[in-house]
């Protein structure tokens, strides 16, 4: 076993739901397969697609995930499909290099310069120490402004990093752990406002009062995943999760008929859809919103 980057585009060419599975060809086999078991990192590149002349990706690596298999593409020669689970996104996008260092020190030449052949590889293994270091400076917003520099050493920092307090990977796969980065990631990308109501409320303290609720349930198999994910006051997320509203595709709000008293329904936005995230990265996918109309409402 051993760690790897995942290279994906916003909109892939290739079938990738990165929360569930990442599709390849036959070149990047060998590496994939070593990262049967292990976790790995999604880079997202500059080119938005496959258009040569696309541009808008962040440049960063975005979230962590484990690699459970690989499996054949059965409708599609010599590709393959890695199978995700306990994928989380990062609390903050994490650019390739910072400070002039490199996180993936493959990618820089000898004269400091970027070494554009592998970057250009799709999946690429990496040590555990790199591997550690984007993992530390994705979730550093969470893990506290003294954990996330002095103690942690990111690019940059002269001080030699002192021993993390708990394992990665048991940090990684903790129910706290996630909960808490799933609310900071649902609620940021959704400006503290409720996605159904619109309303913003924050407390006497300054924290916002909004909840981060999954579209497919955890015990359902929800990833902790913005895309599977809504900013809700607490009455709405509590209909939420009964069932007795939902979301379309076209992020229409749907309301299960004689279920949801008219008290109820004049809280929901008037315009009849929800408010979406600024960046589009965020927007909740079909793939989830599906599996909560077709599993979980009762319209």
């Amino acid at each position: 076993m051993t760690k790897a980057v995942f290279t994906t585009k916003v909109t892939p060419s290739y079938n990738d739901l990165p929360e569930v599975r990442y599709h390849f060809p036959r070149t990047y086999l060998n590496q994939a397969r070593q990262a049967v078991g292990d976790y790995i990192v999604y880079y997202e590149p500059r080119r938005s697609s496959v258009d040569l002349s696309s541009f808008g990706g962040r440049q960063s690596y975005f979230g962590v995930a484990r690699v459970t298999a690989v499996v054949e593409d059965e409708a599609l020669a010599d590709h393959y499909y890695a199978l995700i689970g306990d994928y989380l996104d990062f609390d903050r996008p994490v650019p390739f290099a910072e400070s002039g260092e490199y996180y993936e020190s493959a990618l820089r030449k000898e004269d400091g310069t970027t070494n554009k052949g592998a970057f250009g590889r799709a999946v690429r293994l990496i040590p555990d120490d790199e591997f550690d270091q984007i993992w530390k400076s994705g979730f550093a917003p969470i893990l506290g402004e003294n954990l996330a520099s002095h103690e942690v050493g990111l690019p940059g920092w002269s001080e030699p990093p002192a021993p993390f307090e708990r394992p990665i990977v048991e940090m990684t796969v903790s129910r706290p752990f996630r909960d808490r980065s799933f609310m900071y990631n649902v609620r940021a990308a959704y400006s503290n406002r409720c996605a159904i109501t619109g309303l913003r409320l924050i407390n006497g303290g300054g924290r916002p009062e909004v909840q981060a609720a999954h579209i497919q349930p955890v015990a359902s198999k929800g990833p902790d995943s913005v895309r599977n994910g809504l900013a809700l006051s607490g009455t709405v997320h509590w209909m939420f999760d009964r069932g007795l509203i939902s979301i379309g595709d076209d992020y229409k709000i749907l309301v299960a008929k004689n279920h949801v008293p008219e008290d109820a329904v004049r809280l929901l936005n008037q315009s009849g859809g929800i408010h979406l995230p600024k960046d589009q990265t965020f927007y909740p996918n079909a793939h989830y919103l599906r599996f909560h109309r077709e599993i979980v409402f009762k319209g």
